[in-house]
């Protein structure tokens, strides 16, 4: 079993942990240092115990409130993905009550065109 030695608050700790994980608690080591270096900037020195318990509660304080959002994410998500299903399922159709002038305008040149031939077409067999 490995062991690390870790700093917090500018104290040295030696750490074991399983191959492989060292860069895991090294990084878990790492966010309790930032807190308890906070903790040590705003209230000065203090007993190990005292800035551990500190320091873990101040990240499970982040810990829960990146938690709640997360909860809130996965929630939304939840609500666009059943919003999705059910516009696949039910798709919006839209209908046009009047024809555009554009293809009411090329209709009517088709159909004159179409009689100009038929005209021509009599004329020729009469």
């Amino acid at each position: 079993m490995p062991q690390v030695t870790i700093s917090i608050g500018g104290r040295e700790f030696e750490v074991g942990c399983q191959d492989g994980e060292e860069h895991y608690l090294r990084a878990a080591a790492k966010m309790l240092d930032t807190e308890a270096t906070a903790l040590i900037a705003q209230i000065g020195r203090m007993p190990e115990g005292r800035m551990l318990l500190m320091a873990g509660l101040m990240l499970a304080d982040k810990t829960a409130a990146l938690e709640d959002q997360l909860r809130a994410a996965e929630e939304r998500a939840a609500v666009a993905e059943r919003v999705a299903a059910d516009a696949r399922a039910h798709p919006e159709r839209i209908e046009v009550p009047v024809i555009p002038d554009i293809v009411a305008d090329s209709f009517a040149e088709v159909a004159a065109r179409a009689e100009a031939l038929a005209d021509r077409l009599e004329e020729r067999l009469a």
